[in-house]
């Protein structure tokens, strides 16, 4: 028997008491960007950032070798290398800044300064993101054009040095032997896939805060221009100071600076040191370092909490629990961090750099990115759901890059890249331990292994013959929403049958066709 609810009875009408707590909490709207400008700096932001004027200029000099240039100058004093010449700028990196140790068995202890730098750019993440795209995109404003003005002032300075035609030599005229290398290739889809964020879901989580008829063709267009220009740029700003060191110290430019992560930390500051007001430009580019690190770090932290917002969206779009959930994200992202800030932190950094984030990885999943769009949901539905958004089909070419193109490419360099394996050297000269090596195929496997894995579980929770689940798990859903071709074509058809039903029964006086119980199937 039902119970009946509890009565008040201090309440002279009676009224029924409510036994469950009604919660005043209401689920928070997903939210949209301001503007088509918020969008397009936070987008800039993400893609141009560190890897356009960190890591491409410094995988451009360990690839570029030291015979792409001939050494033009007369001086024999330029050809003898002076073995014992360490620059300041160097020693003040790795001594003082690093302290680094002499390899990754020699861990060391943490480095305090640099602790406190990552807590507050982690502090900084938090109060960026914590109110979703309405506080990102205002942030962007700033930290997303302030390094441009940075850049150009570096390139004309840089360009402006003795010495800074045989950098930019450097750059423009590549070693072609190196095309051989198989690392070379891997480096330049790595930088690809880390430069445009592809496969990280960090611009899809943007892009959704778009109103739905946002021409995302065109933004990825323009987008990718910038995002390569920037990245060309930085490489001349990077190697005519790099050609000004080669200059000053008399050695060849493939031995002025280690070809490793430090390589912008050692030319730039160079290129500062030797403008008026020094001390105030070190600080200037400083600034444009962590802005370029905090807008790709914010975009992807907030990518990874619009997922988790989107899939449980009772549980976190409601009063200060997003908030919470950007707060421990930070604080374990911060704790995970504190490895790479120990004296040998940079030979892990390195080995995470060389594996986890590498473009093996990201091939891995690419390929079944492109095939799941391309063949299970439809390279045909896809170009629908784009005609639906921004009004036209792209062009065709596009459709045979998912379908044939891409996934072809990005799998025959994932084998080839397993096949010419060569292991990390750390500058091209420390050796890590066995265990070293573990670890780092052990970061490779935690994100490759998650699609396999999961495609295991799912065979596993689904009912029936290993044929007939296959079938059922790579069939799109029914309850997708329909392209408007799709809804055309049911318009068509019951257009269709109400003509015919016009033809067999005259409408009532009340206006409907009356159908018979044959007719109804009932």
């Amino acid at each position: 028997m039902e119970s009946l609810p509890k009565m008040d009875p201090s309440n002279d009408h009676s009224r029924p008491l409510d036994i469950v707590p009604q919660s005043d909490e209401k689920m928070k709207e997903r939210g949209q960007w301001g503007n088509k400008v918020e969008f397009v700096l936070s987008v800039a932001g993400e893609i141009i950032g560190l890897g356009n004027v960190w890591r491409f200029p410094y995988l451009c000099y360990k690839n570029g070798g030291d015979s792409c240039m001939e050494f033009q100058r007369r001086n024999d004093s330029f050809n003898q290398p002076r073995l014992n010449a360490t620059s300041p700028v160097i020693e003040f990196w790795e001594r003082r800044v690093l302290r680094i140790s002499s390899g990754i068995d020699n861990i060391g202890s943490l480095n305090w300064d640099l602790v406190l730098c990552l807590a507050i750019a982690w502090i900084l993440v938090y109060f960026c993101i914590w109110k979703g795209v309405k506080s990102t995109g205002k942030v962007v404003y700033f930290t997303a054009t302030f390094p441009y003005i940075m850049l150009c002032i570096l390139l004309i300075r840089g360009v402006t040095l003795p010495g800074a035609f045989i950098g930019i030599q450097f750059y423009l005229y590549p070693d072609l032997s190196r095309l051989s290398d198989p690392q070379v290739w891997m480096d330049a889809g790595t930088q690809i896939f880390f430069s445009y964020a592809i496969c990280l879901g960090c611009l899809t989580a943007l892009g959704s805060y778009n109103k739905y008829n946002n021409n995302c063709y065109r933004d990825c267009l323009s987008l990718c221009f910038l995002n390569s220009g920037t990245s060309f740029v930085a490489g001349f700003a990077i190697f005519s100071i790099l050609g000004f060191m080669s200059y000053e110290q008399n050695v060849p430019i493939s031995e002025v600076a280690e070809s490793g992560p430090g390589l912008a930390f050692i030319a730039y500051p160079r290129a500062v040191s030797m403008m008026p007001f020094s001390p105030l430009w070190a600080c200037f580019f400083f600034i444009m370092i962590v802005f370029l690190g905090l807008d790709s770090q914010f975009v992807c932290v907030e990518s990874l909490v619009t997922a988790m917002v989107d899939m449980y969206p009772k549980t976190f779009r409601r009063k200060n629990r997003r908030e919470l959930f950007i707060l421990a994200v930070a604080i374990f992202s911060f704790l995970m961090g504190l490895i790479m800030l120990t004296e040998g932190g940079m030979y892990v950094f390195q080995l995470f750099d060389y594996y986890a984030a590498s473009g093996m990885c990201l091939l891995f999943v690419a390929v079944f990115e492109t095939v799941c769009i391309a063949w299970i949901y439809g390279a045909d539905r896809f170009y629908d759901n784009i005609e639906d958004m921004i009004g036209y089909r792209p062009g065709p070419i596009i459709k045979y890059c998912w379908m044939f193109f891409t996934p072809a490419t990005c799998l025959g360099t994932f084998a080839f890249s397993l096949i010419k394996y060569t292991p990390l050297k750390y500058n091209n000269e420390y050796v890590y331990p066995w265990w070293g090596y573990g670890l780092g195929w052990l970061l490779a496997l935690s994100s490759m292994l998650c699609v396999p894995l999961w495609v295991v579980i799912k065979m596993c929770s689904v009912e029936g013959t290993l044929k007939e689940r296959f079938i059922i798990l790579t069939t799109p859903s029914t309850d997708l929403p329909k392209t408007k071709k799709e809804q055309e074509k049911l318009l068509a058809i019951f257009a269709a049958d109400g003509d015919t039903l016009r033809q067999r029964h005259p409408p009532t006086k009340e206006g409907y066709f009356p159908v018979n119980e044959k007719e109804s199937n009932c």
